[in-house]
Parts: C-alpha cells; sequence; structure tokens
C-alpha cells in the first residue's frame, strides 16, 4: 500500500510529460475529465485539496464591491422582451450590451444618464447656495433633498460612513433644510425620528441644534419659525424626544416671552394638542411629571399653556375656531392631571 501511495505522484508526472518519441510533444493526458481526475488522485493522496485561484478581473471587482459594502447589484436598462426571453445567451444582463438593445433603448438610458447628471449639478448649485461648505454637508445635503422617501434616504446616510465628529452634521444639515421650505413638510420629521430611534448620538445632536435655534427665535423669518414649530411637535408626538428638550427655555421670565417667541410655542402645542389623541398627550406629559429637576419646566408649562392657547385668536383660520378652541381646552384638562400623575402611570 505504501508503494502504491508513493507511486501516486510518479505515474501522474509521467502522464503529464510528453514521451520522447512523439513528434508533436503532446502529453498522453487526453482532454480536461482526465486532467481533472489526476488532480483528484493527488488532492486525495495528499489529504489536501488545492485552492482555486480566481481571475484577476473577477478579484477586483469582488474586493471593490466588498469596500463599498455593496450587499447586491441593481440591475438596470432591462427590458421585458430580453427579460422574458428563452433564447438568452451570454451576459445578456448586461445594460451596456450593443446586441440586446436596440437604438430606442440606447437613446433611453443616455436620457436617463443626462437627466441624472443634470440632477446632480442642480443639486450641487443648490448646496452651494444654502452655504453647505465641506463635502460632509455638501453630501448629507444632496441625499436629503434627493431622496425617495425617508427610508431612501436614511439608507443612503448610513451609508456615508462619516469619520470621527461629521455625524453631527446629519442633524444639523437635515434641520436646515426643514427650515427652508415654504410650507412644513414632515418628510424631515420621520427623517429625524428615524435617526434618532437609530442612534442616541443623533438625540442628542438635535437636542443641542434645538437649542441653539431657541436662542435665534427673536431675529427668525416666521415661516423659519413655524417649521420648527412644527418640527418639533411632531417628534416630540412620536415620543422621539422629551419635553424635556423645552427645559432651555424660561417659560415664567416676560423678558424670554417676546412676541415671536410666544408665537413659536403657541404654534408647537396648538399642533401636538390638535393632532394627537388623549391618551397621546396624557403620556407625553407624564414622562416630565416626576423629575424634580423639571420642576421649573412643569411650573412654567401650566402658566404659558393656560393663557395664550384659550384665547380665541389662534393661528389658524377663524373657520373652526371655536372647535379648536374647545378642542385645545379639553386637552389643557388632560395635560393638568398628567403633570399632577407623579406615579408615572402611562396609558
Amino acid at each position: 500500500m505504501k508503494d502504491f501511495v508513493v507511486g501516486v505522484p510518479q505515474q501522474v508526472q509521467k502522464l503529464k510529460t510528453p514521451p520522447a518519441g512523439t513528434q508533436d510533444g503532446k502529453p498522453k493526458v487526453s482532454g480536461k475529465r482526465m486532467e481533472f481526475m489526476l488532480e483528484t488522485i493527488c488532492e486525495i493522496k495528499n489529504n489536501k485539496k488545492r485552492p482555486k485561484e480566481e481571475s484577476t478581473p473577477h478579484t477586483r471587482l469582488k474586493k471593490w464591491l466588498q469596500k463599498l459594502r455593496v450587499e447586491e447589484v441593481q440591475l438596470r436598462g432591462i427590458k421585458w422582451d430580453k427579460l422574458l426571453d428563452p433564447n438568452k445567451k451570454g451576459q445578456w444582463w448586461h445594460s451596456g450590451d450593443i446586441e440586446t438593445i436596440g437604438k430606442d433603448s440606447t437613446a433611453e438610458i443616455a436620457d436617463v444618464i443626462d437627466a441624472e447628471v443634470a440632477e446632480a449639478q442642480k443639486m450641487l448649485h443648490l448646496a452651494a447656495a444654502q452655504r453647505m461648505n465641506t463635502e460632509a454637508r455638501r453630501a448629507i445635503f444632496c441625499i436629503i433633498m434627493s431622496g425617495e422617501d425617508y427610508l431612501d434616504a436614511f439608507e443612503k446616510i448610513l451609508r456615508l460612513n462619516l469619520p470621527g465628529k461629521q455625524d453631527r452634521e446629519i442633524v444639523r444639515v437635515l434641520v436646515d433644510c426643514c427650515l427652508q421650505e415654504k410650507v412644513f413638510n414632515k418628510y424631515y420629521s420621520l427623517l429625524a425620528a428615524k435617526l434618532c430611534h437609530h442612534d442616541k448620538n443623533h438625540k442628542f445632536t438635535l437636542q443641542y441644534c434645538l437649542w441653539d435655534h431657541f436662542k435665534q427665535l427673536d431675529s427668525m423669518e416666521m415661516r423659519r419659525l413655524a417649521n420648527l414649530a412644527r418640527f418639533l411637535a411632531d417628534l416630540i408626538g412620536s415620543f422621539s424626544l422629551s419635553l424635556a428638550v423645552l427645559k432651555a427655555v424660561d417659560f415664567t421670565d416676560s423678558s424670554v416671552l417676546t412676541s415671536k417667541v410666544m408665537m413659536h410655542f403657541r404654534i408647537l402645542f396648538e399642533t401636538l394638542f390638535t393632532q394627537h389623541s388623549d391618551n397621546d398627550i396624557w403620556n407625553i406629559f407624564t414622562r416630565i411629571a416626576s423629575p424634580p429637576e423639571l420642576e421649573n419646566l412643569r411650573n412654567g408649562l401650566e402658566l404659558f399653556i393656560h393663557q395664550p392657547l384659550t384665547k380665541n385668536d389662534l393661528t389658524g383660520t377663524q373657520i373652526g375656531a371655536t372647535e379648536t378652541t374647545s378642542l385645545i381646552i379639553n386637552k389643557i384638562k388632560v395635560v393638568k392631571k398628567a403633570l399632577a400623575n407623579v406615579s408615572g402611570v402611562l396609558l
């Protein structure tokens, strides 16, 4: 048995070496099948399988995709007639294959590429106009403004992998984009809530960002002021942020509550009360009922909410103002009970 095992590589070498008397100089191995069998016998003898070497282009492509963290490849420019064609040959899925794409399809793909390039240039010009002065801010701005929906923008933002403290720019750019809108867009609050639930660092950054904007309410345009109020109301209503974020505002100081500051928080609480149920309002205010460090905030909110929001000159239209007023008065009763709920029982 030992002689047989030792003689295996010698016999394989003889078969691979062409005989001295042959004119063509070819070995005795005839075909790929016989070569495969000889390699398999050698692997069994050595008790070790030789790894197959990948082609250089395939290896480079694989490493490049791994570096980009690509999990799947999107096929583009494929028509239904080609997809359902039973006579597909070769690499039929390549959108650049001349044989599989007609003139009409080529022109269509070219138009799509031109439109995408034009859109990218438009986004870069818009980012420059909005003073996005760093590469990170420009990239975040383009992703937020070109996202199909908030989930699409969220996934693209995660792929940025911003180093160090650059991820703080995500929330700041998001808030700036929200305030620039002519009419409030719920897209920004949904994206902010998704970021806050994903990583608590975004929540802390958003809190400090809002405090910075609270200091600028007097000099802020009404459009930006209203957008900020509705943005914050959505985040509080979805429990992405707590009412404790308002602890930076002294509601008992009349010098702080200027006309614009009063308008901002009236819009905030009116939006909160009219768009959420009694149970939601109960849970929102119960969360700040027991912490002793929030006593000043509780006292300030009780004083602020009862006075401005029960007036007839609400920020809404005059039509239905009576119904809105009665709804807000009922919600204020829920707020008073919730702030007295020291035990912290939630509904």
